[in-house]
């Protein structure tokens, strides 16, 4: 379907599109996906595999997750309380497009590289490094 010209901005906003793609360029949130499709995993082992990551950003992005039904919490009675988050069918389905965008970023990525430095942007300085 071909998009209106201009493209009026409530639409762009409210387009889904829109909405998962802003949910992946968050710092985190693909590589928290990319784990939890390995296996679930407990919220301090989770905290150990991100090198970098704050515990309030992993909370904030793991909540996210939860919030669109990507991943899911349970608390088991231990003490103290253990936390273990895995993914939802729903984060499942998503794996396989994350997947494809992935092996496309891999096998174009001196193609992008490339044009950056044409363009007079070194790699590290086009993606805020």
């Amino acid at each position: 379907m071909p998009l209106p010209t201009p493209v009026p901005a409530a639409e762009y906003e409210a387009c889904p599109v829109t909405d998962v793609l802003r949910r992946l360029s968050d710092k985190w949130t693909l590589l928290v996906l990319t784990l939890l499709g390995q296996r679930p995993y407990h919220y301090n082992e989770l905290h150990r595999a991100i090198e970098g990551v704050s515990r309030r950003m992993l909370t904030r992005t793991l909540r996210a997750l939860e919030t669109d039904g990507l991943v899911a919490r349970e608390v088991f009675p231990t003490v103290p309380p253990t936390v273990e988050y895995r993914l939802t069918p729903l984060g499942v389905s998503f794996l396989g497009p994350i997947g494809s965008v992935a092996q496309w970023a891999v096998a174009h990525g001196a193609e992008i590289d490339a044009a950056r430095r044409r363009g007079g942007l070194t790699p590290a300085a086009s993606r805020g490094d």
